[in-house]
């Protein structure tokens, strides 16, 4: 192609030819063989994660996440024969409004834990967006120390707007973890929400984060949250924020005092720590082993975990229905007739909704 540019009447400008489109794709490309991660069977799996197999450990949870219906057989398969080596582990769940810095306490308290010989897993549940589905799963970034621990095994996960982020994949995950040699296992949620009632489901000791100095300390925390605490922290006490912190504690003190008795019998604390200068993060530990203690002693700590168990029975029947129901392909064409008609105002929507049950029932 040649450039007016060269014309000369333009002295003293040249404008070089250029060279032909080249191809997009790397044409060494085809010389590699296309990487494919290994496949294992349910033996396989079950024995990697036996002998503490970080990497077909977190193939597993990818079966247990993954939605088809072959990985989800395999996966209830390893979970079942996993099932005897569980049950030995303190677990907690985690939470707190956002910016109450969870991410950053859990890698102090993790690193606390190693001290101890133990073995810590942590499964964040990272917000997904309403509108993309997407999500970060940046957890490991934040908690950089735990992020390179052997002992350590941080699975970020995306809530994908399922009950505020925690569901029945979560309870399964730490069956898998247990088996896997996991004595300690941290659930963090995505934030204040419906997400507690799930966590709460799942773990033995219920810890909420909180934060002075942000105006009324007791404004927007739910009571429901708050009488499902087991303890209750105060974060970022340091520096000019201490006697803040201090004032924040004697408020969810007095507040916790108008609460009846749990039916565990015991008191929730208030304690004050720094998640990231490290203080307070071996006597907010203390508290938890305490408090393990003592509902061990009571008959409590059994009692609570044979409710989860029962919980998470009907849960997963719950779920099951659902989901025939809506993948009905008789209930699908029904609900489009329903829907029209909902919306001309010619049926109302509970006689919609028991026509789409009724064809379920005949359909199923």
């Amino acid at each position: 192609m040649e450039h007016i540019e060269n014309d000369d009447q333009f002295q003293g400008l040249k404008v070089n030819k250029g060279i032909s489109e080249q191809p997009t794709v790397n044409p060494y490309l085809n010389n590699f063989k296309r990487f494919k991660r290994k496949t294992y069977t349910v033996s396989e799996y079950v024995e990697g994660i036996r002998k503490g197999d970080i990497s077909i450990l977190g193939q597993a949870v990818t079966l247990i996440e993954s939605s088809k219906q072959e990985h989800q057989s395999i996966a209830q398969e390893v979970i079942e024969k996993c099932l005897p080596y569980t049950g030995d582990s303190v677990r907690v769940g985690i939470t707190g409004v956002p910016g109450a810095g969870k991410s950053t306490s859990i890698d102090a308290f993790g690193m606390h834990i190693l001290k101890g010989n133990n073995k810590l897993a942590v499964l964040a549940i990272d917000p997904s967006s309403e509108m993309t589905k997407g999500s970060i799963l940046g957890d490991k970034t934040r908690m950089e120390r735990l992020s390179i621990e052997k002992n350590a095994f941080i699975r970020p996960s995306p809530s994908a707007g399922s009950l505020g982020g925690v569901a029945r994949k979560t309870r399964e995950t730490i069956i898998l973890c247990e088996a896997a040699g996991f004595n300690r296992i941290i659930v963090e949620t995505v934030g204040v929400g419906q997400s507690e009632t799930a966590v709460h489901s799942m773990v033995d000791f219920f810890l909420l984060i909180q934060l002075a100095g942000t105006g009324d300390e007791l404004q927007g925390i739910k009571r429901g949250i708050m009488e499902m605490a087991d303890g209750i922290v105060i974060n970022k006490a340091d520096g000019n924020n201490i006697e803040k912190a201090r004032l924040a504690q004697s408020h969810f003190q007095n507040a916790l005092h108008l609460f009846p008795l749990p039916d565990s019998g015991w008191a929730p604390k208030v304690l004050t720590y720094s998640g990231y200068y490290e203080i307070g993060i071996e006597e907010v530990w203390n508290m938890i082993d305490e408090y393990i203690g003592f509902v061990k002693q009571n008959g409590y700590f059994d009692h609570r975990r044979n409710d989860q168990a029962r919980f998470w029975m009907y849960e997963t029947i719950n779920e099951r229905l659902k989901n025939d129901f809506y993948n009905n392909p008789a209930v699908q064409a029904e609900l489009k007739i329903c829907e029209q008609q909902v919306l001309s105002s010619q049926i109302t929507p509970f006689s919609a909704a028991n026509k789409a049950l009724n064809t379920f029932t005949k359909h199923r």
